[in-house]
C-alpha cells in the first residue's frame, strides 16, 4: 500500500494506483493547475477529497521499490478527470482491450 502525503495528512492507495496519481498530479502541478483529488475510502462508505496545488508539500512512498508500468489509457482516463468541475474521482484501472494488449 502506497502513501500520498499531502499538507502533513497520509492517504492510502494501492502502490500501482499511486504511481499513476503521481504522474496526473505532478503533471498538473507542473503547469500550476489546480484541481480536486476524491476518492471512495475502503469500507467508509462516503467519499474523501482534497483541492491540490501548489501550496502545500506533496510526498509519494511506495512499498514497491519496483516501477511498473503505466497505463496509457488509464492516465488519459485521470487526466481527463482533473477538467470536470467535480474534479478527478479516482477510478478503477481500465481493461485492455484484445486489440490494444
Amino acid at each position: 500500500m502506497g502513501v500520498l502525503n499531502y499538507g502533513g495528512t497520509d492517504y492510502l492507495f494501492g502502490d500501482r494506483l499511486l504511481s499513476h496519481l503521481q504522474v496526473v498530479i505532478t503533471t498538473k502541478l507542473r503547469r500550476r493547475e489546480s484541481f480536486t483529488l476524491s476518492w471512495i475510502p475502503d469500507g467508509d462508505g462516503g467519499r474523501e477529497a482534497i483541492w491540490v496545488d501548489n501550496g502545500l508539500p506533496i510526498r509519494f512512498r511506495y512499498d514497491e521499490s519496483n516501477i511498473a508500468p503505466l497505463n496509457r489509457e488509464w492516465l488519459d482516463a485521470l487526466m481527463d478527470g482533473t477538467h470536470r468541475p467535480n474534479g478527478l474521482l479516482v477510478m478503477p484501472e481500465p481493461v485492455l482491450s484484445a486489440a490494444r494488449s
